[in-house]
């Protein structure tokens, strides 16, 4: 997976995010309204840059639910915050050695995995969300797909991936990724 990846990726979920009316509507997360995906990017979006620049979390005042992110300017943090992404995942030094999320030591590669699929995986819970179309290069979706792999069966243990779900033998790119991370590429609201 390389850095070279990140702008386009997060240029087309910008396109989506930004173009979001309906912050009520459902999404392929159960556990998320349009509202409440876009407060889970914003309020982790602080973390994954702590983590790429090797400093320490933001402290919050309040956990994710009760943040309240999306308010008034919404679309211009998100867009801020996703140019903030770009800047420290485009390099590839920030893929390399460890780093922390929080308290927790990890590769930075899988930080690195992680910016991308949040880009490629909401970009599309929020297209779908939203009656948008998306279209990721299919590199980076091969990449999603395969960090969801290698790290499933712990991305699920700890309730961030739902199991599973089968997708055609021909599937693409971006339905083996959903597929992968327990989300059913025919999903509709």
């Amino acid at each position: 997976m390389t850095a070279s990846l990140l702008r386009p990726a997060a240029a087309e979920f910008l396109r989506i995010a930004v173009a979001v009316r309906d912050l009520t509507a459902p999404t392929p997360c159960a556990e998320y309204d349009v509202r409440g995906l876009l407060n889970h990017l914003l309020y982790w979006g602080p973390w994954l840059i702590a983590a790429g620049r090797r400093e320490d979390p933001p402290a919050p005042a309040d956990g994710e639910a009760e943040a309240g992110l999306v308010a008034e300017g919404w679309r211009a943090d998100l867009e801020k915050q996703t140019e903030t992404l770009v800047e420290v995942f485009g390099t590839p030094s920030a893929w390399t050695g460890v780093t922390a999320l929080g308290a927790a030591p990890m590769p930075a590669a899988v930080v690195g995995a992680m910016v991308l699929g949040e880009f490629v995986l909401h970009g599309w819970d929020l297209a779908r969300a939203s009656g948008q179309s998306c279209a990721y290069a299919p590199e980076a979706a091969t990449a999603v797909y395969e960090s969801a792999v290698a790290m499933g069966d712990q991305a699920r243990a700890m309730g961030v991936y739902g199991p599973a779900v089968a997708v055609a033998a021909g599937a693409s790119p971006l339905d083996r990724a959903l597929g992968a991370t327990g989300r059913d590429p025919a999903w509709m609201p």
